[in-house]
């Protein structure tokens, strides 16, 4: 196992994160989840024992039996793990039962730490951007969550470019600790972030950790074009996530995802993580399964290398647009370059210029 040093703290954490989005049962995941204590503890001996160590969950998750059941299954085992977790979404039905304020992030780490069996968090992520609490208030406590020793690091999840640059700035300006990490949905069929968010995270000091690298399902293998998905699969059960903008290009990806997997001799889903772990700017991602088959089948993705060809065919095949001002900069700004984008930004070449390279490139 590979382990990266968290954006520019100096944890060191697997690149594989354990997500335990099917622990626990309740709160409208009962189609997705339903992991009990000792599967869940199975599941937590088999990561540790191929090196991961560092776990994320969240007070979502199952309207927090998710946590319940990690503590429980964590037992002594606990120190041996970066724990994480997530507050921001809403807990309840109350004005205060949701976002980033002071009152709501205070309560939901404690609720948290007693569901968790744990005096504190290693990494508390922000689940959510929330754009009516000021800025300096969350920034401030979450500081004074550090202060008390109830989180260690924190970070955000689900932010746009411009958000994440402005909370590191406010931050900094306010001599606070900024955040040293976020999470963003990243797949072959969904690459949005790179275009701002990767780049901003990387100029930021940020790491980046994908979500769902199967697209929740969406590309391990058993949802083909004309066919009838599974209803023992998330996608299976009407699951509403991801939002896919074109079906074709994701059933064509899927097709080819199988085609290079069965020249292999890999599973669709270790292809799929195998591309994203040697993506620019992906520093891990975070797998989660209900099948303990299918946890060690994702595992066996961080040990696997897909052949270059492989990893081009992907990257071409899924590459999106060159939007604006992408291909602006390739025609004319690529006399000076900037770091946190170039490698990204330079697969647009055949996009742009046919076969051809960009000028001052």
């Amino acid at each position: 196992m590979d382990y990266i040093r968290l954006g520019d703290s100096g944890l060191y954490v697997s690149r594989i994160a354990i997500g335990t989005i099917p622990f626990g049962s309740g709160g409208g995941f009962e189609k997705i989840a339903g992991l009990g204590v000792e599967d869940a503890r199975r599941q937590i001996d088999e990561a540790l024992d191929r090196g991961v160590n560092f776990f994320d969950t969240a007070n979502l998750y199952s309207a927090g039996d998710a946590e319940r059941v990690l503590g429980e299954a964590l037992g002594s085992r606990r120190d041996d793990i970066v724990l994480t977790s997530k507050a921001r979404t809403a807990v309840g039905e109350g004005p205060n039962d949701a976002g980033a304020s002071r009152y709501h992030l205070t309560r939901a780490v404690e609720d948290s730490l007693a569901r968790l069996r744990t005096d504190h968090l290693d990494l508390l992520y922000l689940h959510q951007w929330d754009g009516q609490t000021p800025l300096r208030e969350t920034i401030e406590t979450v500081n004074a969550l550090i202060r008390e020793g109830k989180v260690r690091y924190w970070g955000v999840s689900n932010y746009s470019g411009w958000q994440l640059a402005k909370t590191v700035y406010e931050a900094r300006l306010s001599g606070l600790e900024p955040p040293v990490a976020h999470q963003a949905y990243y797949t072959p069929e969904a690459r949005e972030i790179e275009y701002e968010i990767i780049p901003a995270a990387r100029d930021l000091g940020l790491a980046t950790f994908g979500w769902s690298p199967l697209g929740e399902g969406l590309l391990n293998g058993k949802v083909r074009r004309g066919q009838d998905t599974p209803s023992d699969t998330r996608q299976g059960t009407g699951w509403p996530e991801p939002h896919v903008t074109d079906w074709d290009r994701a059933y064509d990806l899927i097709d080819l995802f199988d085609e290079i997997a069965r020249d292999l001799g890999w599973t669709i889903p270790q292809v799929v993580i195998s591309w994203i772990l040697h993506r620019p700017g992906i520093d891990g991602t975070v797998i989660a399964a209900r099948r303990f088959e299918h946890l060690q089948e994702d595992l066996d993705a961080a040990e696997l290398e897909l052949p270059e060809d492989a990893r081009d065919r992907i990257t071409q095949a899924s590459q999106l647009p060159a939007y604006y001002p992408w291909w602006h900069r390739l025609m004319n700004g690529q006399d000076r370059p900037e770091p946190a984008e170039t490698d990204l930004i330079r697969e647009h070449h055949r996009q742009v210029f046919g076969s051809g390279d960009a000028g001052g490139a």
